[in-house]
């Protein structure tokens, strides 16, 4: 029967409800490297993929895992069950490639090894205010992932991965003609001034972040070809000044921290510009209306997850923040999916 307009329905309640089910079929592919050798493959068929992955489940589970890929748009298939043939989409080809340097699978390898495990408490967090990951067991986030070396691979392809398509736009859609010189604090992997530098030759980039970082962001300046554009420097942004730079880049920095950390975080920067410079942070910028960017409400609440006390922001909170600190204006430019650069100038 045909539903009438206005009737009740089930359908979005079963959607995010079962929601978990579609991310871990996502996460297990990336996990089995499954879009890398399909890349390196060109197509398979479902047998081969099972031998070539180990799988001891059915074929029909197999077939199951697979067109469930196909319906969510990361495989294409040609045939059905024996005769089915698949490959990678274009956006599974171009970004779940561990072999690409476009690759953002980082994120969610981060997801399936940590953050899925820890999500399964976000009633606790909610109910405690308190972080659910790692420090649960009395153990220092931050210090956890930078004294461990693989851990802090991963966090660092996670921030990679979670930001490259915002680093591109922001390097394509942001006017430099003005600048010269720009630093990007807590810089990762150095992502963000490489793809700066590669857009707009006359820039000189650093991207800033802890020591242990430091190898990581050069082998990736190294990778790029652009050691003569882009440094990678060590320090705290917390217990020393930013170095000075025209433009200071803030990625998934900010939310990291309670209000009154933030409001510090951008006096810093401001202290790190000339007039007429500019800070930036990138970031899920949630609309003042608290319609739209639900991206933006989960990933506050994985700050919960993560720190307790972090949070994502509006706008208008930006707008708050530039003004006690000193700003003179402010503009946001939208970036890639729920993504925006909020913008404050000297």
């Amino acid at each position: 029967m045909e539903q009438q307009p206005n009737q009740p329905s089930p359908e979005n309640i079963m959607k995010i409800g079962t929601g978990f089910w579609a991310s871990k079929i996502l996460l297990t592919a990336v996990s089995f490297k499954l879009f890398t050798r399909l890349a390196e493959k060109k197509t398979m068929k479902a047998k081969d993929v099972k031998d070539l992955l180990g799988l001891k489940c059915t074929d029909r589970n197999v077939y199951d895992f697979l067109d469930a890929l196909t319906v969510f748009g990361f495989l294409k298939r040609e045939g059905v069950w024996d005769t089915a043939i698949y490959s990678n989409t274009v956006d599974a080809d171009t970004f779940l490639d561990t072999n690409k340097p476009s690759y953002i699978g980082g994120i969610l390898e981060m997801m399936n090894n940590r953050l899925y495990t820890f999500w399964g408490n976000l009633g606790d967090g909610l109910l405690t205010g308190l972080p659910q990951n790692e420090t649960k067991r009395s153990e220092d986030f931050f210090g956890l992932i930078y004294q461990d070396p693989e851990k802090l691979k991963e966090f660092t392809s996670a921030m990679s991965g979670i930001q490259m398509g915002n680093f591109m736009a922001f390097a394509q859609k942001f006017d430099f003609t003005k600048y010269k010189t720009l630093i990007d604090v807590g810089g990762s992997a150095g992502l963000l001034s490489i793809m700066v530098a590669k857009h707009n030759p006359h820039m000189h980039c650093t991207s800033f972040d802890l020591p242990p970082v430091e190898p990581i962001a050069n082998a990736t300046i190294l990778q790029f070809g652009l050691s003569d554009s882009v440094k990678a420097a060590s320090g705290d942004f917390f217990t020393m000044p930013i170095p000075n730079a025209d433009i200071v880049v803030m990625g998934n920095i900010l939310h990291d921290w309670d209000e009154g950390n933030k409001i510090a975080l951008m006096q810093k920067a401001y202290d790190a510009l000339p007039p007429g410079g500019a800070f930036v942070a990138i970031e899920g910028i949630i609309d003042d209306e608290r319609k739209q960017n639900v991206f933006g409400m989960m990933m506050s609440l994985n700050m919960l997850i993560e720190t307790g006390t972090g949070f994502d922001y509006t706008f208008a909170d930006f707008n708050k923040w530039a003004n006690i600190v000193g700003f003179k204006s402010t503009s946001i430019v939208p970036l890639a999916g729920p993504s925006s650069a909020a913008i404050a100038y000297k």
